[in-house]
């Protein structure tokens, strides 16, 4: 049986403007390279409103589910209403939703700004969570991405994935000559914090 993947993207208006679809691209692309491909199918949804968020698990049922988009901390993830307008999911909401698909999907990946809160919300269902501490900007986002996403489509486990994750955005940002770039660290169970 085939991994699902389920990318779910929002950047709406008057928010920062994000590359949501260099990242989208970047995972196809990878996926499309990818030794294990014919293991791996790739959903993704543009322009997330809430509606999408429950209807689009409940109707690909993923195994996977990787948000790309504005995090807001304690005030939930940013997602859009249908006039693009910013609309916050708190975290107690989006425990809640996980709660229902505990058995169904293993990891969430939310590639958001502050959204180790949600990680934490998220975690109590999920085995696999991962979010960020602080501010990330697009280039560790899309690199994050990148090497956890070429891991896993290539054999590795989440974990090692996550790593390979971690790693690329060492070498991207600490391998540049880009000095005001630090790296973000990405949360996972271990850190507890």
């Amino acid at each position: 049986m085939r991994t699902k993947i389920l990318v779910l993207a929002s950047n709406p208006e008057d928010t920062a403007k994000l590359r949501l679809e260099r990242e989208v691209r970047q995972i196809e692309d990878i996926l499309e390279r990818a030794q294990k491909r014919e293991e791996f199918e790739l959903k993704s949804k543009l322009a997330v409103r809430i509606d999408d968020l429950q209807e689009s698990i409940i109707k690909e049922k993923p195994r996977i589910v990787h948000f790309c988009g504005h995090g807001a901390g304690r005030g939930g993830l940013v997602l859009q209403t249908e006039l693009g307008k910013p609309h916050l999911v708190n975290n107690q909401a989006l425990g809640g939703l996980f709660k229902l698909f505990e058995t169904q999907v293993e990891c969430v990946m939310l590639n958001a700004c502050y959204s180790q809160v949600q990680a934490v919300e998220i975690n109590q269902h999920i085995n696999y969570v991962i979010g960020t501490k602080k501010q990330i900007q697009d280039r560790a986002a899309i690199a994050f991405t990148q090497g956890f996403y070429t891991a896993l489509f290539n054999g590795e486990a989440i974990e090692r994935a996550y790593e390979f994750g971690c790693n690329r955005i060492q070498l991207e940002i600490y391998g540049s000559s880009d000095r005001e770039r630090k790296l973000v660290p990405v949360y996972s169970e271990e850190e507890g914090d």
